[in-house]
């Protein structure tokens, strides 16, 4: 009996963890802005691994790699292969953008799958992915949006602006929603699969054993991946879009 009521209590603690907390928010008064506490505190710890990671590497860098600094330069060189496939060669420049954006959602969808956020108790709403809220998502695709149009503009100045009256002025009002649809549809599709991810496995939790969710929790992982080589290589494609000038 009392090993049965162990099993329950551990299976009851595991689906506390598993839970989602959905429209609750922890926030922090900073001037007149509030802000959403538990994003800023798991983004800082995102950046944080990404920053000890660098400098642990780059403190003793070796003419032969050993095996951290031969997978950050493994990590570097696909970076720089994605940048180059999509922006062309004029890729130099982009790179420190794109792989910070590959490098920081990759980061952020691993740091929520694997890390148990949820062991730490805020007086309203839960710690999650940063990509799990949708301003981060928002925030990153802005960004893209702007990096897209000082690229442009860098390699084109106003006559930049000529692409939307091309091939005839009929399609400007379309050509200019595209461009207000890109940062838009890539928010969404990062925020929508890591949200989506999370909701099944909490589904499959309440509905079955945990042996059903583990399998689906490492898929996730798989996922995640995915999801942040997707953010990157298409923010690479609108950035090599317009210094190309074409759609």
């Amino acid at each position: 009996m009392n090993v049965l009521l162990c099993s329950i209590n551990t299976l009851k603690r595991l689906y506390d963890i598993s839970a989602v907390e959905v429209g609750q928010h922890f926030y922090w008064q900073i001037g007149s802005f509030q802000v959403h506490a538990q994003v800023l505190i798991t983004s800082w710890v995102v950046i944080a691994i990404l920053l000890v990671s660098a400098i642990l590497i780059i403190r003793n860098l070796q003419t032969i790699p050993a095996f951290g600094q031969n997978f950050f330069e493994y990590v570097l060189e696909f970076i720089r292969d994605v940048s180059k496939t999509q922006i062309g060669e004029e890729y130099g420049p982009w790179v420190p953008f794109i792989g910070t954006l590959f490098l920081f959602i990759f980061v952020s969808n691993w740091s929520g799958a694997l890390l148990p956020w949820k062991i730490i108790q805020l007086p309203h709403g839960e710690l999650a992915a940063p990509t799990n809220d949708i301003n981060t998502t928002v925030a990153l695709a802005l960004l893209t949006s702007i990096a897209y149009f000082y690229a442009g503009l860098s390699k084109k100045g106003l006559a930049y602006f000529s692409k939307y009256i091309q091939p005839t002025p009929i399609l400007l009002p379309i050509n200019i929603l595209e461009d207000f649809t890109k940062p838009l549809s890539l928010s969404f599709r990062l925020f929508g699969n890591i949200l989506a991810d999370e909701l099944v496995v909490v589904v499959l939790v309440s509905l079955v054993p945990l042996v059903v969710p583990i399998p689906v929790m490492f898929l996730g992982l798989f996922t995640s991946g995915i999801q942040a080589l997707i953010f990157a290589t298409l923010a690479a494609a609108y950035i090599g879009e317009s210094m190309e000038g074409h759609h």
